[in-house]
């Protein structure tokens, strides 16, 4: 049988928010097993869903960049958040995203670019920089939305500079209307999804086995009520529409004006517009979203050095 230690114990605590001694009876009861302690707290009702994004570790930033029916967003890492204020640092990302821009978007493409002022690689220029900069850096992530006619809208949230900041949101839009008016609205989706971080855009778009973990846990709570299986269908039916608003992106409250969804605010935008439009896709990047940080106990570490256990 798993060992059940005090930092798994801690571990489930900050994942869940479920109390110390119903965290050590969940690893208890799943063998140790985090995603499935996280599940059985959720089944008895102690925790609730939980869309981690990640535990952040890497500094660094994430740009954006644009050229009308084409944006990019990309991620450049560094160790310190020091190094991130850099304005050398901060040129590098920007230049970065502007190369990206004339690739297909994927890492590989981008850091075989040529960087712009010179004839190196974009990855044989993040190396100088890492010479110079004396911190370790790397191109982690990157990718590129684009559209036959409409537009593509960035966002940048907590920017430190023009493009530049921790969190970058892309969303592109199809239409033949006003592009001025489609890139405004398409701003105001991209802040929206900077603030819900929805899962998916369409119901169709979610995981299947994300699908069916929420129906495996909505079913197991509405049967602890002890009402028949019909009404239980029924039960489990209603909160799987309730998951589908909160993560599905058209289906959310539009956080512009919450009486209205998203997918009814494009409708309503329509007007303005001058023509039909369709939000086809959206990126989101976090800065060091899905990257753990290794973290130390300082009091263990004293102890340890004193010899003590």
């Amino acid at each position: 049988m798993t060992t059940i230690s005090a930092s798994m114990v801690k571990e489930l605590r900050e994942k869940s928010g479920a109390g110390m001694m119903d965290c050590k009876t969940a690893l208890a009861e799943t063998n140790g097993d985090m995603e499935a302690a996280i599940d059985w707290l959720r089944k008895k009702g102690i925790a609730k869903a939980d869309k981690k994004s990640g535990r952040t570790a890497a500094e660094g930033l994430v740009a954006v960049a644009s050229s009308g029916t084409k944006a990019v967003v990309v991620e450049v890492n560094s160790e310190t958040d020091f190094v991130a204020r850099n304005d050398a640092f901060q040129a590098l990302v920007a230049n970065v995203a502007k190369v990206a821009l004339t690739t297909d978007g994927t890492v590989d493409a981008v850091a075989a670019a040529t960087y712009p002022g010179g004839e190196k690689a974009v990855s044989d220029t993040i190396k100088d920089a890492v010479a110079t900069i004396g911190e370790n850096m790397n191109l982690r992530r990157s990718t590129t939305l684009s559209v036959g006619d409409g537009i593509v809208a960035t966002y940048i949230h907590n920017q430190v500079a023009d493009g530049l900041g921790k969190l970058g949101v892309l969303v592109a839009i199809e239409s033949t209307g006003d592009k001025a008016a489609l890139t405004a609205f398409g701003r105001q989706v991209a802040m929206h999804v900077a603030a819900t971080n929805p899962l998916a855009l369409t119901d169709a778009e979610i995981d299947p086995a994300t699908v069916e973990r929420e129906k495996a846990i909505f079913s197991d709570q509405a049967r602890q009520s002890g009402k028949p299986e019909a009404i239980v269908e029924k039960m489990v039916e209603g909160r799987m529409r309730k998951f589908y608003e909160e993560v599905v992106l058209l289906k959310q409250n539009f956080v512009i004006n919450p009486d209205l969804t998203v997918e009814k605010a494009l409708a309503a935008g329509e007007k303005d517009f001058g023509a039909p439009a369709k939000i086809v896709a959206f990126v989101r990047f976090a800065l060091g979203e899905g990257i753990e940080r290794e973290t130390s106990d300082f009091a263990a570490e004293v102890a340890a050095a004193a010899g003590k256990k």
